[in-house]
């Protein structure tokens, strides 16, 4: 006779998992739409596409778990050729969240000098653009724009994904204009 845990292991090797592939349903939101008209915004603007920094300048760290979702694979912005990079050399946009803050004010004014023309700069969330929750604290200068230019702001706290999709193909839109 067969041990009960021999036979569980038996079965299930030939059964195979027990998971099912999930159909992929048609995008509801027009999601695909959206991340393909970013991309064919930068790829007129800039000619290639488009390079991304994102800076946290003293965030609670909310902004950056949207931008994590950015790259997941359901907006999986890799790809339609828009990526994060490493260095603010190689970038086209700097997506700040989280306020000035009074430790931070001298990094994020050398990563903006380090990163070539043209550059913009995006505000992404409530305190990126005022402060915040954060405003008034002795460490904190302000929105992001006491310290670098800005060329727009995503409001939320945090923008959900599909916030800042819309934001940085109205960036490209209007930038230059």
């Amino acid at each position: 006779m067969i041990s009960p845990i021999l036979h569980f292991l038996f079965r299930h090797l030939i059964k195979g998992p027990h998971t099912m592939r999930e159909r992929i349903a048609p995008d509801p939101d027009g999601l695909g739409e959206l991340v393909a008209a970013l991309e064919r915004a930068a790829r007129r603007r800039l000619g290639r596409s488009l390079s991304i920094r994102a800076v946290d300048s003293g965030s609670c760290n909310g902004c950056e778990l949207e931008i994590h979702a950015v790259n997941n694979p359901v907006y999986d912005l890799e790809r339609f050729g828009i990526r994060f990079v490493a260095s603010p050399r190689h970038a086209d946009v700097l997506l700040v969240t989280g306020p000035a803050c009074c430790n931070m004010a001298e990094a994020l004014a050398r990563t903006y000098a380090a990163t070539p023309a043209p550059k913009w700069v995006v505000a992404m969330g409530d305190c990126a653009r005022d402060g915040g929750c954060f405003a008034g604290s002795y460490a904190i200068l302000g929105g992001t724009d006491a310290v670098v230019p800005v060329d727009l702001h995503i409001p939320g706290c945090p923008p959900t994904p599909k916030q800042i999709l819309s934001g940085l193909l109205a960036l490209l839109d209007t930038a230059g204009r």
